[in-house]
């Protein structure tokens, strides 16, 4: 029974430990914040018996220059006039010291609690970091392994789940002038198929709200979509990085997580990534194009070629 009790305690002492852990920058944060504001209150308290203690010195003082004065100098000489008037000065110091010493301590609490806060969330943001580094790397050079063996066809077959459909349509014969059906092969694509980073450019936005860039005419949404990709290709050679989220922003999708870390860097001489910010509307994206232009689709499909990490990359 006891070795039941002991070890359901451990377990939870355990858990609550893990806990406490996982969530220590949250803790300390708002014990430093507390800590300041409360630092603060007390030293502004404080504040108002100054008056009393500068009050007390000012008159020891006065007490101590009119005995100087009035006394001869061999019952009170000057020495001992310079002897109490240290000694006041010290004790008026200490008592400074004793009002406003809870104040700082918290302050100094405060400040030591934020940075240690900050000092772990940095240690795991680096750790993210290099995780999401090593499998990018590992991915790119799985795909590199693909795309030697059996060719670029099969990588986009296999990253963006192409599946082969067969379709029946009709065309008009050049030489006859008469309709004939034709059966042609062709790859289905979707948004849940393509990278984390696809959006779906139409009139609901991902977080189900109104794009207020979605206009009723195909043509419009294309001049949009293109002139917003040039816009964000000038932002990036002239910043020299450019965040997922703010192309995000720029089509008026909803940020992500990711989109503050991944995105693109730019360097004329030592390239890192493309270089330049592709929406994917040519690249991997010809079906859903051709048909958006036609009238087929409501919906335009944009994929972004984004380099990684770039809080590692720049």
């Amino acid at each position: 029974m006891k070795t039941k009790m002991l070890s359901a305690i451990t377990k939870a002492l355990g858990k609550t430990s893990f806990k406490m852990k996982k969530h220590s920058p949250e803790i300390l944060t708002v014990a430093g914040v507390v800590c300041t504001a409360a630092g603060t209150i007390m030293a502004c308290k404080a504040t108002l018996k100054v008056d009393t203690i500068l009050d007390e010195h000012k008159d020891t003082v006065e007490k101590i220059h009119k005995c100087e004065e009035e006394k001869t100098t061999e019952v009170y000489s000057q020495e001992d006039a310079k002897k109490d008037l240290t000694t006041t000065y010290v004790q008026t110091g200490v008592k400074f010291v004793k009002l406003y010493a809870p104040s700082v301590a918290l302050c100094v609490l405060g400040v030591t609690s934020l940075l240690t806060s900050n000092h772990i969330l940095r240690k795991r943001n680096l750790a993210l970091a290099a995780a999401y580094t090593t499998i990018d790397t590992a991915f790119k050079e799985y795909r590199g392994r693909v795309v030697e063996r059996f060719g670029d066809t099969v990588d986009r077959e296999l990253r963006y789940n192409l599946k082969a459909e067969k379709i029946e349509e009709q065309e008009i014969d050049e030489e006859t002038g008469k309709k004939k059906k034709v059966k042609k092969d062709i790859h289905t694509i979707s948004s849940k198929d393509v990278s984390g980073y696809a959006r779906l450019f139409e009139q609901y936005n991902d977080a189900g709200e109104i794009n207020p860039n979605w206009e009723t005419t195909p043509e419009y949404n294309l001049m949009f979509i293109k002139a917003q990709e040039r816009y964000v290709n000038d932002l990036l050679v002239a910043k020299g990085r450019v965040f997922l989220n703010e192309v995000y922003k720029c089509l008026g999708f909803s940020e992500t997580k990711e989109g503050q870390i991944v995105g693109w860097v730019y360097d004329e001489k030592n390239p890192v990534g493309d270089n330049y910010i592709d929406f994917g509307l040519y690249r991997n994206n010809d079906i859903y194009y051709m048909d958006y232009e036609k009238g087929k689709e409501h919906t335009i499909l944009l994929d972004f070629n984004v380099d990684g990490n770039i809080w590692e990359l720049m």
